[in-house]
């Protein structure tokens, strides 16, 4: 399962333990990922989702999942979400 999320296409970033002698190691920072279900509102149905924390957070400020997908651009979401996103666009037209 890869670590990137669903809606925000935040993933894993890489820097550097530095110790106190200044020594430098390789290490990964890993976004906070959860297992959500979002509701759908055009859909009526609940859908999983694995979102970062700080997704999850810009989806409830822009008004639910919904909104968040309509006004998201293709290249951030997960193949799952575009899919969802064609689902909705349908619904809505």
């Amino acid at each position: 399962m890869s670590r990137i999320c669903e809606l925000t296409g935040k993933g894993r970033q890489v820097g550097h333990n530095v110790s106190h002698a200044n020594n430098k190691t390789k290490r990964t920072f890993l976004p906070n990922l959860q297992n959500v279900t979002l509701m759908s509102d055009a859909l009526g149905e609940s859908v999983k989702l694995r979102v970062s924390t700080h997704g999850l957070r810009s989806v409830e400020h822009v008004g639910g999942l919904d909104n968040w997908l309509l006004k998201t651009g293709e290249d951030k979401l997960s193949l799952r979400a575009r899919r969802l996103k064609r689902q909705i666009a349908k619904k809505a037209a």
